[in-house]
């Protein structure tokens, strides 16, 4: 005989089954819910909003002035190429070169290392078979060298500033060759070899 208002202890776990399971799902939704909500938020989004700034394209901001390019745009010793000479370039190689003692090989005194820091000069050799020394126009700038003969042309943009107004050229016959000693630039100098 059942009673109504006694239940049974099957029916007891049957109920108790399936109210946990029901919270269960309550609370894995509340979890899920609170770590997407955590998880779009960090250090980033403490104060106010950031407002947006507008993006302008460089292309389209106009400047005051009437110049065609601004001087960074401007490669240094772009102003001797030529895009329609059709000489090629010829071969070449550039060596660093240092004045080093006996006092510097055996003794280490002036703190002079193999580095290219401790260079002083710098020998440009151009290969030129076919020309003759009367032929050769020479030009050096701080950080370009250009050469001109009537078969190659070389404009060539130097690893380091020289001195333009000091260096040295000459023109191997035989080996039909151009030596260029540059004395290089070394703000530095007064630091790095004492």
């Amino acid at each position: 005989m059942e009673c109504l208002g006694v239940s049974s202890g099957q029916d007891l776990q049957a109920l108790s089954a399936l109210l946990s399971s029901q919270l269960e799902e309550e609370e894995d939704e509340d979890c899920y819910q609170n770590a997407t909500g955590c998880a779009q938020l960090g250090p980033g989004h403490i104060g106010p909003p950031p407002k947006k700034a507008k993006e302008v394209s460089s292309a389209y901001i106009k400047t005051t002035s009437k110049d065609i390019w601004s001087e960074e745009e401007v490669v240094e010793g772009s102003q001797y190429d030529d895009l329609a000479d059709p000489r090629p370039q010829p071969e070449y190689e550039i060596i660093l070169k240092q004045n080093v003692g006996t006092q510097d090989l055996f003794l280490g005194l002036s703190r002079k290392d193999p580095s290219s820091m401790c260079c002083e000069a710098m020998l440009v050799k151009i290969k030129l078979p076919g020309t003759k020394a009367t032929d050769v126009f020479l030009d050096t700038k701080e950080k370009f060298l250009d050469l001109r003969t009537p078969k190659y042309k070389l404009g060539l943009h130097l690893p380091h500033p020289i001195q333009s107004q000091e260096g040295k050229a000459q023109f191997f016959s035989d080996r039909q060759e151009l030596e260029v000693t540059l004395l290089m630039k070394r703000p530095m100098d007064f630091i790095n070899m004492q």
